[in-house]
């Protein structure tokens, strides 16, 4: 069954339909949502909150994107929602934007590198760049967008990705990773 037909029977209220839906996504979703919060529990709530939402303003839902990416953007969206009620210090903005001179549109790192190690040290980086790092690299969104979710400056998006690139290099540098000195 194709997910217009599933679309069209949730909006209808058929609750098969609205289980084969949320058995379909909900794996990746969590699996969003913890990238996150970095806590199960809270992973589950933040993904059946998501699910809520989704179903409760599917009509809404006009297609432009897959189903799929529009459930995926509601789950960030509730996650960093999550984060900032959970998180007193979360300030965002920087009273003083340094943008940098060229951002770094090809920036790679060494294939000997694992992404589970790239994804280790932005988890400990602090949350304002970790934050801009995951919506950027992991999750494809371009400054604009991120500055809508984050409620941020296309500026400060920019300079806290710089700056959370320069701290994931220093740290593979610390690492013995030569080739980021």
């Amino acid at each position: 069954m194709l997910a217009t037909d599933l679309i069209s029977k949730c909006i209808k209220g058929n609750e098969k339909a609205q289980l084969k839906l949320y058995n379909t996504y909900c794996d990746a979703m969590l699996t969003i949502a913890f990238r996150y919060v970095k806590q199960r529990d809270l992973a589950e709530d933040i993904t059946q909150e998501a699910f809520i939402k989704a179903f409760s303003n599917l009509h809404t839902f006009d297609g432009r994107c897959t189903f799929g990416a529009w459930l995926k953007q509601i789950v960030i969206y509730q996650s960093i929602d999550c984060l900032r009620r959970k998180t007193y210090d979360l300030s965002l903005e920087y009273d003083h934007m340094i943008l940098p001179e060229q951002e770094e549109k090809s920036w790679k790192v060494e294939d000997s590198i694992s992404v589970e190690l790239i994804k280790s040290i932005v988890e400990n980086l602090p949350l304002k760049y970790s934050l801009v790092l995951k919506l950027f690299l992991m999750e494809g969104y371009d400054h604009q967008e991120i500055s809508e979710i984050l409620k941020i400056s296309e500026n400060a998006s920019r300079t806290q990705l710089h700056r959370g690139k320069t701290m994931l290099k220093n740290e593979l540098i610390k690492q013995g990773y030569e080739r980021f000195a």
